[in-house]
C-alpha cells in the first residue's frame, strides 16, 4: 500500500501539529503516513501554494493547519472542503475557547513566540543540570536531583535526562557497568527518585553493536556487544535495581515521551507514599493541585 500524507499547514515551525500527527499515526500501525510541512505560511499567496501541493498529491491526503489568521484558516477549510479533504483545524478551536472564557478576542499575531518566563530559565537550567550530571559524573550532586535513572549502557538513560530536563525536572543518569561498583552516593538518594532502567537483550545488542561499530571495534572483546555477556550484565544490574528498591521501566520500543511521562508518574506516585512530594516545575499543575474556591 502506498503511504498516506498528512499535510501540515502553518504559520510557525509546525511542530506542535507535526506531534499531535505522530501521535495520531502511532494508532494506525498498519498503515504508513509521511508528514509533510508547510512552514511560515503567512500570506495568501504562500498558502495557495501550499495548497496547490495538497491538490497534486497522487496518495491519499489529510490537512492539519495550525493558522491564528482566521481569513487564512477559512481558505483552508473552504479549499478541503470543495475538494472533499479531510482536515483537522488545531488552532482556531483552542483560541475560540480561550476567547470565550477570556472574553476578549485573540490578537491572531503569526509566529508569536510564547513569552520567555520564569519556567523557561528553569528548564534551561535543569538542561544544564542533566548534561553536567551525565553518566554519574558528579556523584556529590546525585542527591540535588528530582528523579535518577539508573540502568545499563545505551538503554536510553541520557536522552531520557535530557529530555526530562526540557520538561523542567532536574535529573541525573547512573550507568551499571559489571564488576564495578556504583558510586557509594547513589545509596544516599531518596528511593523514591531512583527509577531502574532496562531493555531487551537482542535489543541492546544490536543498539551496541553500532555503536562499537563506529568506535572501530572498541567494546567486543570486553563483552560490552555480546549477547551472552549482555544477559549476564542484566542480571547483575537487575540486582542493584532490587538493592535500591527501584521500579524498573523497560525501554525497549518506548518513545522518549512515553518512558518520561511513566517516569514522573512513577516518582510522583512514590512520593506521596512516603509523604514527600516531587518538585513541579512551574506552569506544571497536577489535577486536584489547582486552587479552588470552596463551594
Amino acid at each position: 500500500m502506498p503511504a498516506l500524507e498528512i499535510h501540515i499547514i502553518a504559520d510557525s515551525t509546525g511542530e506542535t501539529a507535526a506531534r499531535i500527527a505522530r501521535a495520531a499515526v502511532a494508532q494506525f500501525p498498519s498503515r504508513e503516513f509521511t508528514i509533510v510541512r508547510h512552514r511560515k505560511i503567512s500570506s495568501t499567496r504562500g498558502l495557495m501554494l501550499a495548497l496547490e501541493a495538497v491538490r497534486d498529491t497522487p496518495s491519499p491526503v489529510a490537512v492539519f493547519f495550525t493558522l491564528v489568521n482566521e481569513e487564512l484558516a477559512d481558505l483552508v477549510r473552504n479549499f478541503c472542503r470543495d475538494e472533499s479533504i479531510a482536515h483537522a483545524d488545531l488552532m482556531s478551536e483552542a483560541m475560540h475557547a480561550l476567547e470565550q472564557i477570556s472574553g476578549i478576542e485573540a490578537d491572531q499575531v503569526a509566529m508569536r513566540a510564547p513569552g520567555v518566563e520564569a519556567e523557561y530559565f528553569v528548564r534551561m537550567a535543569a538542561i544544564d543540570f542533566a548534561v553536567r550530571n551525565d553518566d554519574g559524573s558528579l556523584p556529590g550532586l546525585l542527591r540535588e536531583a528530582d528523579i535518577c535513572l539508573v540502568g545499563p549502557s545505551r538503554s536510553g538513560k541520557t536522552p531520557l535526562s535530557i529530555y526530562l530536563g526540557y520538561l523542567g525536572y532536574k535529573a541525573v543518569n547512573v550507568p551499571l557497568v559489571p564488576g564495578i561498583a556504583p558510586p557509594e552516593e547513589l545509596f544516599t538518594v531518596d528511593r523514591w527518585r531512583i527509577i531502574g532502567l532496562t531493555m531487551d537483550a537482542e535489543r541492546l545488542l544490536t543498539i551496541r553493536g553500532a555503536r562499537v561499530k563506529g568506535m572501530g571495534g572498541f567494546g567486543t572483546k570486553d563483552g560490552y556487544a555480546d549477547l551472552v555477556k549482555i544477559y549476564d550484565e542484566l542480571d547483575e544490574i537487575a540486582k542493584v535495581h532490587r538493592r535500591l528498591g527501584a521500579p524498573v521501566i523497560d525501554t525497549t520500543g518506548v518513545a522518549l515521551e512515553e518512558a518520561a511521562s511513566r517516569i514522573i508518574d512513577i516518582v510522583d506516585d512514590r512520593a506521596k507514599q512516603v509523604g514527600a512530594r516531587l518538585r513541579r516545575p512551574p506552569g506544571v499543575v497536577a489535577p486536584g493541585d489547582a486552587w479552588r474556591p470552596r463551594p
